[in-house]
């Protein structure tokens, strides 16, 4: 009778970590899709940002007479780089169309280049909440990697921290994007 009491909890005790696991490995799941659908937004918001600014330098070069235009856009597209890097280096590149806005009042008047200059402005409140999101999803998720008993399943399914979209951890694991 005890042998058999024993082997029922012991059947009860599995089937509880089994059920634990299960769980927090479908939550691991949910985490992980989240993560990739605001990576994809990202990546469509980086692209577009990219694709303006490479569609302003011909208008800058007609309008200012200058060689060496956005050349940080021009050295992109022959990279393979994290979506960390590309943010920082675009925003660079934005700072240097902007230059030429302030620089040459000929630009100022120009319809393409302030179209360009609007969806590059409403790109960035796009990208500020997409950061945001994908922050807020990567704490969640570091948190379950960190924490008992998520990170036994973590250990065990070979998961782990994910850097925030903030462009301070260039070089830890993100996602590749080439144009």
């Amino acid at each position: 009778m005890t042998s058999l009491i024993i082997i029922l909890l012991l059947i009860i005790t599995i089937s509880v970590c089994l059920v634990v696991f299960v769980t927090t490995y479908n939550h691991f799941q949910d985490y992980i899709i989240r993560i990739n659908e605001a990576e994809e937004s990202i990546d469509a918001v980086l692209r577009k940002r990219f694709d303006l600014l490479n569609k302003s330098i011909g208008i800058i070069k007609a309008n200012t007479k200058e060689e060496n235009v956005l050349e940080i856009v021009k050295d992109l597209k022959s990279k393979k780089i994290t979506n960390f890097e590309l943010d920082r280096k675009l925003y660079d590149a934005i700072n240097e169309f902007n230059e030429y806005k302030e620089k040459y009042d000929k630009l100022k008047t120009n319809e393409s280049y302030l179209k360009i200059d609007i969806n590059l402005f409403e790109s960035e409140s796009e990208i500020v909440a997409l950061r945001k999101y994908y922050n807020d999803i990567i704490t969640d998720y570091n948190k379950m990697v960190k924490s008992l008993p998520s990170n036994l399943v973590a250990l065990i399914r070979g998961y782990k921290t994910k850097a925030y979209f903030d462009g301070n951890e260039i070089g830890v694991e993100g996602t590749d994007f080439s144009l």
